[in-house]
């Protein structure tokens, strides 16, 4: 008889802690495991404010799907190879960081239950990691016992033709330190400083130094919040079509009850009791058109909206900065701010609701701000505090002078955050935004005054000469966006980044004449050429339509003024193709080579650098 569907509501720590003679398998047609460090720092922020909060409710950490094979001895990932791998990643990073803290730990009366709990926390992780019996893993930390512990287990078996260092997950978990999981991991030929690591490796040493951070004490209650507190609902199946007809059916036709949903009954409530229904009503379903329209431009959704007006109102009270001058990063849940913490402002439901109707409208206004569009590519946690700046004013009234100035000081200290080993969470990016967030909300207080902290605590913090650096190994894509407003401002042009753009590779990334280019460029082996093609100066913005047209054509004919049918780069609007245009189209014999890629790296990295140290 053939089994049915089994879903479980399973600990974190009790769904990892699998048999010994089971495996997790990643699927042939599984993508690369591809959690980024911004991944990794809100999955790490989430767990910090979840275990700080004192919150008597479990974590949920969403829904798992794997199709049980070979008499349930291989659970293969349909939907949460991402998550599963990431929080074995975190366990590593901690056991790592317990071990260290019990070596250095004296057994007095004062550190006792302390230490007893770090050897508890050693047990669970080391028997969720390697399957091992609690018997045979010593309290203390053995270098001998627990190495021969750590080389005898396969928790994944990665058969995904997408996955290039699947062999550097294993290494990590079988390191017995830190130093030996860095040097036995893959180094990618051509890449240098952070992004010559695989994703394993950067996302297991920012959890590594995440959790260094921590008092002993803190990491103890951490590491028991994540192994029992944080949940996940495994529901197993054992026909792989009904496992991948479920993953599609949960992800496009779930309806989860979300914060927004709660809170606009209470203020509902709130309104029929004091006799404002009518009112409320219309204000709300005006609030709701405008943030669906904000929501299908990708900017943000209700819940995104009720999340700002929080921070707002936490500045606004001044309930940021604690006695001891430090701001307090910790964030409570929407639902708990607004029905338990400050659940006054339920009071004034019209109030509420008009105030973030005119953030929204705000929004809506300055989204056509080539500043705004600009830092709308970098991490999203910006909007919590533009948003708290955008109260002081009315949307009618707001204009881009009172917007940009802030807007690029915000651009500079999160295209640093695209630029360094350190996540959003640290005390660099987060602890500094929430101490200037009761000044973004004080009208009183000048722009200027607020973008001379952030000016201060740039030229404090970094170096330019490293900056520089960081930027020639740089290959995403958000920096490419700030090099080209920045060109549109050094020509006096006008830029709008559009809705229907591409990123460019001037030297393509494939393509039937892929070799013969490679070879124009001078380049000889394909690690070279994955090293060179997604710098930053091989990659321009594009029109969509232009992108489409000329495909992959040779870069002469990208630059060409007769291109028989088809738009090239003469056509565009953005800097960066006219600036090449300019420079190549009368050379009918115009290569691009490795060396003017490096040449308009280095170009991009000075223009850049320059930008984030201004004063202004």
């Amino acid at each position: 008889m053939a089994k049915n569907i089994d879903p479980q509501l399973a600990a974190i720590g009790k769904y990892l802690s699998i048999d010994v003679d089971t495996t997790f398998v990643i699927p042939e047609y599984q993508r690369a495991y591809s959690w980024t460090k911004e991944n990794c720092d809100k999955l790490w922020q989430d767990i910090l404010d979840y275990s700080e909060a004192g919150n008597k409710d479990n974590y949920f950490f969403g829904t798992v799907i794997v199709n049980c094979q070979e008499n349930d001895t291989k659970l293969a990932l349909i939907d949460g190879q991402q998550r599963t791998t990431t929080f074995y990643l975190l366990f590593k990073a901690l056991l790592m960081r317990i071990n260290e803290r019990i070596l250095k730990m004296t057994e007095d009366k004062d550190s006792i239950n302390l230490l007893r709990g770090l050897r508890g926390k050693r047990r669970s992780l080391i028997q969720i990691l390697y399957k091992a019996k609690e018997d045979d893993i010593p309290d203390e930390p053995d270098e001998k016992i627990d190495a021969s512990i750590y080389k005898k287990v396969e928790l994944v078996e990665n058969l995904s033709i997408n996955e290039r260092y699947k062999d550097d997950f294993n290494r990590i978990i079988m390191s017995s330190s830190y130093e030996e999981a860095e040097r036995s991991t893959t180094k990618i030929p051509y890449k240098q400083k952070d992004n010559k690591f695989t994703n394993f490796f950067r996302n297991f040493r920012f959890f590594y130094n995440e959790a260094g951070l921590l008092s002993d004490s803190q990491i103890n209650n951490i590491a028991e919040k994540i192994i029992d507190r944080c949940e996940i609902i495994e529901i197993k199946s054992w026909k792989v079509d009904q496992a991948i007809t479920m993953f599609n059916s949960l992800n496009s036709d779930g309806l989860p009850l979300y914060d927004s949903d709660i809170i606009s009954a209470k203020l509902y409530a709130s309104a029929e009791a004091q006799g404002l229904s009518k009112s409320f009503g219309e204000a709300w379903e005006e609030l709701k058109e405008q943030v669906d329209e904000l929501s299908g431009l990708g900017i943000c959704n209700l819940d995104s909206i009720l999340m700002q007006q929080m921070y707002y109102e936490k500045a606004a009270r001044h309930e940021i900065i604690g006695e001891s001058g430090s701001p307090n990063v910790t964030m409570p849940g929407l639902r708990r701010y607004f029905t338990e913490i400050n659940k006054d402002l339920l009071l004034h439901p019209v109030e509420l609701c008009s105030d973030m109707n005119n953030i929204a409208r705000i929004w809506k206004k300055t989204s056509e701000y080539p500043s705004v569009q600009v830092l709308s590519r970098f991490n999203e946690n910006f909007r919590f505090f533009l948003a708290t700046y955008f109260h002081r004013f009315k949307y009618e009234n707001i204009t881009e002078k009172d917007v940009a100035p802030l807007a690029n000081a915000m651009i500079r200290l999160f295209a640093i955050l695209e630029l360094v080993d350190t996540g959003y969470s640290s005390r660099y990016f987060k602890t500094f935004l929430f101490s200037e967030l009761e000044k973004l909300a004080d009208s009183s207080i000048p722009a200027s005054e607020i973008i001379r902290d952030f000016s201060a605590h740039i030229e404090k913090t970094w170096n330019p000469a490293d900056i520089k650096a960081n930027i020639s190994d740089y290959s995403r894509n958000p920096l490419v966006f700030l090099n080209e407003y920045l060109v549109a401002e050094e020509d006096g042009i006008p830029f709008s980044i559009g809705s229907k753009y591409d990123i460019e590779h001037i030297m393509p990334y494939s393509g039937s004449n892929i070799q013969i280019i490679r070879a124009d460029a001078g380049i000889t082996n394909d690690d070279e050429f994955y090293g060179t093609v997604n710098k930053l100066g091989n990659k321009i913005l594009l029109e969509q339509k232009i992108n489409r047209s000329i495909g992959n054509e040779w870069f002469r004919t990208k630059v060409s003024k007769n291109l028989k049918d088809k738009s090239g780069y003469k056509d565009s609007i953005y800097p960066m193709p006219r600036q090449l245009v300019a420079r190549y189209s009368g050379n009918d014999k115009a290569y691009w080579t490795k060396q003017d890629i490096e040449e308009a790296t280095a170009r991009i990295g000075e223009r850049i650098t320059d930008f984030i140290f201004s004063a202004s």
